[in-house]
Parts: structure tokens; sequence; C-alpha cells
């Protein structure tokens, strides 16, 4: 008699190797039998016609936060995840003196988009040191498990003061003092260290993430102490048109500590072919044996627009700065009045705050009106441009009356897409070949961040509503086998998560039990439900008929059911077989 058996779904176990119909069997937090015809179980769950997966593990999260003040982790429970790991892109609120506490939050409020109110408001602070943060999650509950890196950002400001915050460099002694910190904080239990070295990732002050220009010497100092501690990723946000630069100390980093080195992989418009560089540098650190990876995206990295987000294209004019300050509906009221439509599409926009800013807020063949599922590969002429040719209308009118949409009401409504990266070639035959590629790793959801802008959480169940089932464009889809490993037994690996990942026996008891046909993401909303009330966006799922973390159900079509089985990740799971050893 089995605690739980899942009954003759289509099981796509994370190997790669073809579905089966077979039975799952699950004892206590493991997985005891897959097979056919299988013993009866406490639980019986008919997975006739359904399919049956690993849960996905999600590599880059960014619940630093508000893992302290939500236990199911949305919106990445929504989404068949059963693994998160956060800390990621050098932010992080671990170790930090008592003075530099709200100095992080702005931190991560500039570089994720995170509402300031929120997290100063959700976070209890019951640590100073990374190995504290361990504790006070240990002491918490989730719908998953957690895991968590040590942030440069936080490191380097604790250990130099102002001097880290500001980018100066390190001496010998802030180095050896760092790598101390990070071999302790691996050792009590990190996955892996984070940094960031893009322009783009700045405080809400405009100030560079700490560690941004760091030199050589504190990267190889850090590594060092991974090697010390005998595990960790280093994980990275680039400049993406600048990894050539930086491709030298990351194959050095690779030797040193002989653990993976892995960074985001994105394709800016700006130099819309330096991916290839990209690739061709990890081709040829995969043939000297360096474990060098990117993480890339399942669509492009897209901006969603609207007058109740952080963005829209009539922000920087002159009527909309009168309106900035109001309470949102007051805002909203006034931005739908035939005066302000007009003042908006006449006015001038003053000082636009840079390149950036011009660039997402004027360019109008960029600008799709979003409509669901399908908006994420929308052609050029669906863009506010194309429509605006079509019907000899200007842009800005067309971009106005999605805007003004529904009042922005119902989910998805009022909402434009603006593809910000990976979509120069205007459709997602990238993306395809990005993740083909056998020094890629699935990840980028940014699951918990960029409330006001970005929603891009349920990636894992876009990839296969989309990628495995629905796509049309290009070359079409991807194999259902494929993708689910992409997600499961990859990113695992990736990490040292030996334990999960794979559907075969003596694995963690973590599976999705899905309704492919039925499978997909919901259209966006925007959510007033953080700490002090503050704003995201939050996009459910629908299909998911189970999620089992650790053996118990934690959804149950596609609602909570109130489990709470997932715990903070300390270390690797060495201990589990490897991938060759339960196929």
């Amino acid at each position: 008699m089995y605690d739980i058996v899942i009954r003759g779904g289509t099981v796509v176990d994370g190997t790669g190797t073809p579905a089966r119909v077979a039975d799952v069997a699950i004892d206590g937090d493991r997985i005891a039998a897959v097979g056919v015809g299988l013993g009866l179980g406490t639980t019986e769950i008919d997975a006739d016609g359904l399919l049956v997966t690993p849960g996905w593990v999600d590599i880059h999260t960014h619940y630093d936060a508000q893992a302290t003040w939500d236990p199911y982790l949305t919106p990445s429970g929504f989404h068949g995840v059963t693994t998160v790991v956060m800390g990621n892109c050098g932010v992080g609120f671990a170790p930090v003196a008592e003075e530099r506490r709200d100095w992080l939050i702005g931190l991560m409020e500039g570089v994720e988009d995170i509402p300031g109110a929120a997290m100063s408001d959700g976070i209890e602070w019951e640590w100073e040191s990374f190995e504290q943060y361990l504790d006070a999650l240990d002491r918490r509950p989730f719908v998953c498990d957690v895991g968590t890196q040590v942030p440069h950002g936080a490191l380097r400001t604790y250990v130099m003061g102002e001097r880290g915050a500001d980018n100066q460099p390190a001496t010998p002694e802030d180095i050896e003092a760092m790598a101390a910190l990070v071999e302790s904080g691996l050792r009590a239990g990190a996955l892996g260290f984070s940094t960031s070295r893009t322009p783009i990732h700045k405080s809400i002050d405009g100030e560079l993430v700490p560690g941004t220009s760091a030199s050589d010497d504190e990267i190889l100092g850090i590594g060092r102490a991974i090697a010390a501690a005998g595990h960790g990723v280093f994980e990275y946000s680039p400049d993406h048109v600048k990894v050539g630069d930086e491709f030298g100390w990351m194959r050095e980093l690779a030797a040193i500590t002989g653990r993976p080195v892995s960074f985001n992989l994105n394709q800016p418009d700006t130099d819309p072919d330096y991916w290839k560089t990209s690739l061709r540098l990890l081709e040829e650190a995969a043939a000297d044996g360096l474990p060098i990876y990117s993480q890339v995206a399942g669509r492009a990295i897209g901006i969603l627009f609207a007058f109740d987000l952080t963005l829209h294209p009539f922000l920087f004019k002159p009527s909309w700065g009168e309106l900035a300050l109001l309470e949102p509906a007051e805002r909203r009221a006034k931005a739908l009045t035939d005066e302000y439509r007009q003042r908006f599409i006449d006015e001038d926009p003053i000082e636009l705050g840079g390149d950036f800013a011009r660039f997402v807020t004027t360019s109008w063949d960029k600008m799709f009106p979003f409509r669901g599922d399908e908006s994420y590969e929308p052609r050029p002429e669906d863009s506010v441009a194309g429509i605006a040719e079509a019907t000899g209308r200007r842009p800005e009118d067309i971009a106005y009356e999605v805007l003004a949409s529904d009042a922005g009401d119902g989910p998805g409504s009022g909402m434009l897409y603006f593809p910000l990266f990976n979509y120069s070639y205007g459709d997602l035959e990238l993306t395809r070949e990005l993740q083909l590629h056998p020094q890629t790793r699935m990840g980028l959801s940014d699951g918990g961040a960029h409330c006001g802008a970005v929603c891009d959480g349920g990636m894992p169940t876009f990839m296969l509503s989309y990628w495995t089932r629905d796509r049309e464009q290009g070359q079409g889809t991807l194999p259902l086998e494929f993708v689910v490993r992409r997600q499961t037994r990859e990113t695992a690996e990736l990490y040292g998560l030996l334990d999960r990942g794979l559907l075969a026996p003596g694995m963690r008891a973590d599976v999705n039990v899905i309704d492919y046909e039925a499978l997909g993401v919901e259209a966006p909303r925007i959510v007033h439900d953080l700490p002090s009330g503050a704003r995201r966006l939050l996009q459910k799922a629908h299909g998911y008929r189970h999620t089992i973390c650790a053996g118990e159900v934690t959804v149950t079509d596609d609602e909570f059911t109130g489990a709470l089985p997932g715990r903070l990740l300390r270390g690797p799971t060495a201990e589990a077989r490897s991938a060759s050893e339960v196929r």
C-alpha cells in the first residue's frame, strides 16, 4: 500500500526519453515506483488522459523579500514550480548591517522593480549575517522548496561599507573578508553566489549594483571560496554585448572552482547578432571541459505598459506629470477624459531621462496590443505602428485607445506588450535556437520581480502550452519530452539538486499532473496584494490538475490546497543518484 498512486497517466519523466503510460507511486516524500499495474495507494489520483511530469525547478527568481511573508511564492506557486532558486543578479538582503537595511530595499526596488513600501512593511529583519537569513527562512514553510545564493551587492556593502556601495576597488583585505563570508554562507546552505555587471541594474537612486565593476582579483577571490566550500554556482547578469570582454575571467573562474558559471544571455536591439559570439565562446569553453552555461528565457523579455503600471508611452508628457502623484483610481479617471487624451497625443515629451527611456516610450513598432498567449510572438503588422499605417492614423491614437480599453479592469485589457530583449528579428526563432543549444539552461522567469512592468513568472507553464503545443510560426514547436527535461532535470543538475527533476524510484516526490490540452497562462492582472497594498502584475495558470511537493498535494484544479511542505534547501543534494543510474 503506497501513500499516493498516480494511476495511468502519460509519464514524461524528465530524462528526455519518450512519453509512456505508467503509474507513479509515492511513499512519504519520495517516489517509490514507476511502472504499470502498481499496487493501491491510500490516495488514488486518476491520471488517465493526463500528463505526469516532475515538478518544475525554476533557477532564476527574486523571492528574497517575498519569501519572508508569502508562503505560496506566487506567481511560481500557481505554475507547477516545486523548487525555486532566488538571490540572483547580485541583489538580496544578507548579510546586512542595521543601518543598511533601507539601502538594500532601495537597491532591490531599483534593480527588480519590487515596491519599496511592500518590502519595508513585509520584511521583519530577523538577521544580520547570511547564516541568520538562512535560519529565518528555515523557520518558514512554503508551497515549494526554496534555495538561495549569496548576493554580491549585500556582501560588498556589508564588508566595505560606503566604499563597497560606491563600487570603489576592493583591497586584498576586503577580498579576503568577502571570500570568508561566501565560503561560510555556502557551507551553511547557499546554493551559489551571484553578481551583476550590467549598467542596466541600478538602485532606486541610480547607483550601480555593488560589484558591477569588481576587479578580476575580487571575482577570483570569491571563486576560491566556492572551490573551498566544494559547491556553488557563480551566477551573474552581464552587459549583454560585452560577454566576450569578460569571458577570460569566466574561464579562469570555472577552472578554479570546477563548478558551473552561469550568465544571462539576452539579445538587445543595439547589437542583435552578438548572441552568436556568446554561443561561440560557450562552445569553446565546453570543448575545453569548462562548465560555463548561459541562462535563456522561453520568450522575449517583455515589458507590459498600462496607465497603472511603471511604464507607458505617455509617461514623459507634461500632462502625465500632473497626474502621476494622484491615487490610481483618480489618475485613471482623469487619463480617460477627452482633455487628457488630446494632451497626451499632442504634447511634446519633456526630458526623457536617457536613451533607454526614449527607446521604450517612442518605439511604436515595438508596442503591441496585449491579447493573451498569442501576444508573446506578435507579427510586425500587429504593432501600434503597423495598425497606424494600415488605418491612416497616428500611432499615439492607437496606443491611447489600447491603454484606455476597459479602463484597465479586465485581465490583459488596457495593456501594451513591448518585447525588450530577444525579439530583434520579429519572432521567437532565436529563442528556439537558444533553447536547443547544449550550453544553455532554461531560466530568467524572474518570479517575484519587476512587479510593475514584467510578468514572466508563468514561463514554465508557457513553455509547455506554447512551445510544445500551440506555436505555428517559424519552425514550430519543440518536443514535449525535451521541454520537460529543460525545466526539471537540467535545471536541477545545474545547482546540484540531484534528488529531483526525475520521476524515478528514490527521487523527491515533486510531481505535476496536468490537463495538457487545457494548460495555459491567464492574462496578467494588476493586483494590490503586497504588504502596504502595493501593486504588482500577477499571472495565474489553468490546467494543473494537481501539483505535489515532497509527497503532499499543494494544488488541485489550479487552487492551493493549503499544504505547505516546502522548506529551505541547504546546499546541493550530493547523496542522490546520478541521472544515468536512474534511467
